[in-house]
């Protein structure tokens, strides 16, 4: 039987939860596809799929939800700022910003989970339930209306967010399994609400583009929905029955999203116009290990792979009202994602009792997909290396912060348990690339990028 007192928590704070999706959060950042989904995760280079033991498991490997007990939120968003400079082959300079020193809306995230065994139903011992609300991928870039780029780019923006309803269930001891659903979308609430990417018409372009000069706009928006299924795996144990060798895997499908929209030439809208754009297959490998797992502290190294099926990027062909095509070819090839990160944890401070502590750090590597045949300059392609650190700390409900017991926090019978933060910064280093594509409008993209972006990210995280 469900206890009632517990029913109205969950009530309440699901509620809160399913408010705070909609609220104006986020969904642009600096690369197509984002990895950083909870700044814990951040801090280790994302190698965390293994690990999996706070609510941002509901994106990097939900069958990890099971080792949360009761129910948890986490809500939290990156600040990520950085240029793009150009020199092109006739030594012309550009530089592209995130649309100012920060990207905004910046990429945000939310998690609520709930044990239903800890909630009094029983017979639902073993199973976890969740939803998210992360931005999966996106791109937000402003070049100058009169830069040598312009007839390729001057403003790109994506705001795409991934609603993540999931569930998890605890097999044995050793094993969990996790299912959930992406359902990609746009929000009015987030930027413009749709795709839009803006560029001045080049000289013979298609006449719904205006004339040669013109500021021409492709824009739009759609929904699709996916799937994602998950699998932790505790290999080794220590004596007090602490997992010390873990295995994480997961695959997210590909799922085709629909643009639909249209065409504006200095603001008037010449055509209707759709295109589709595949959200890769991702999967992922990992394994965590703990060199040391005691009462007082935790030690953490884990290793992640990505696979990422960009090849399924072809083209972004645009099909307009009259039956016309304009033909965007892409032909990305897939990538393989290297993350590497620690976690050292200290679970009994003598200057803080009732507080939890823990540095991190990672690196993650990660290839181009886009070859300069068909580069664009509205996305920062090149191979990248991303160094990271983090820090976090959990106020136990005994603990006091700022001369409050963390247990007091909340409002009515709604107490928490446990309250915690964490802390993250990550350099992006682009390693300089020079395009030299051969093709239409080379001018316009054939020279020396040089990229580096700086992200700091902040988490808030609830235990009842």
């Amino acid at each position: 039987m469900w206890r009632r007192g517990r029913s109205l928590q969950v009530g309440v704070i699901v509620g809160i939860a399913l408010i705070s999706i909609w609220l104006p959060s986020a969904a642009m950042a600096q690369v197509p596809r984002i990895q950083g989904q909870g700044t814990s995760a951040s801090g280790q280079g994302n190698a965390f799929a293994a690990q999996a033991d706070d609510p941002s498991a509901l994106h990097y490997n939900p069958a990890g939800m099971t080792q949360l007990r009761g129910v948890q939120m986490m809500a939290g968003g990156l600040l990520t700022g950085g240029t793009t400079s150009f020199t092109s082959t006739s030594g012309a300079n550009a530089t592209g910003t995130r649309d100012g020193s920060l990207a905004w809306p910046a990429p945000a995230h939310l998690f609520i989970t709930a044990n239903l065994g800890d909630l009094g139903a029983a017979w639902l011992n073993g199973l976890t339930v969740g939803i998210g609300l992360t931005s999966p991928l996106g791109s937000v870039s402003r070049y100058s209306d009169n830069g040598p780029q312009r007839f390729k780019a001057t403003f790109s923006a994506m705001p795409l967010i991934d609603i993540k309803p999931t569930i998890a269930y605890q097999v044995t001891p050793d094993l969990s399994l996790g299912l959930g659903a992406d359902i990609y979308t746009f929000s009015d609430m987030l930027g413009e609400g749709h795709f839009e990417k803006q560029f001045i018409t080049p000289p013979g372009s298609p006449a719904v583009l205006g004339t040669a000069g013109s500021k021409a706009e492709l824009y739009g928006k759609g929904t699709a929905a996916g799937f994602n299924v998950s699998l932790l795996y505790t290999a080794l144990r220590n004596a007090d029955g602490k997992p010390i060798a873990n295995i994480g895997l997961v695959y997210r499908n590909q799922v085709p999203l629909p643009l639909r929209g249209g065409i504006l030439a200095n603001g008037v809208k010449t055509s209707d116009a759709s295109t589709t754009f595949v959200l890769p297959q991702v999967i992922t490998g990992a394994i965590a290990i703990w060199p040391t797992r005691t009462a007082e502290r935790e030690w953490k190294l884990e290793l992640d792979v990505d696979y990422v099926g960009w090849k399924s990027v072809r083209n972004l062909d645009i099909y307009l009202a009259n039956g016309g095509v304009i033909p965007q070819p892409q032909d990305w090839r897939s990538t393989y994602t290297v993350m590497i990160g620690t976690e050292y944890r200290w679970l009994k401070l003598e200057s803080l009792p009732e507080w939890e502590m823990a540095v991190r750090a990672g690196y993650t590597n990660s290839p181009t997909q886009i070859p300069d045949l068909t580069f664009d300059p509205a996305i920062p392609a090149a191979d990248v290396h991303i160094p990271s650190v983090g820090f976090g700390l959990v106020c136990k409900e005994g603990g006091t912060m700022f001369g409050v017991r963390c247990g007091d926090f909340g409002f009515g019978p709604i107490k928490p348990k446990s309250v915690g933060f964490d802390l993250s910064y990550q350099a992006s280093f682009y390693e300089q690339r020079t395009v030299s594509c051969g093709c239409a409008l080379a001018t316009a993209v054939n020279g020396l990028y040089r990229t580096t972006y700086h992200t700091g990210g902040i988490s808030f995280r609830v235990n009842f």
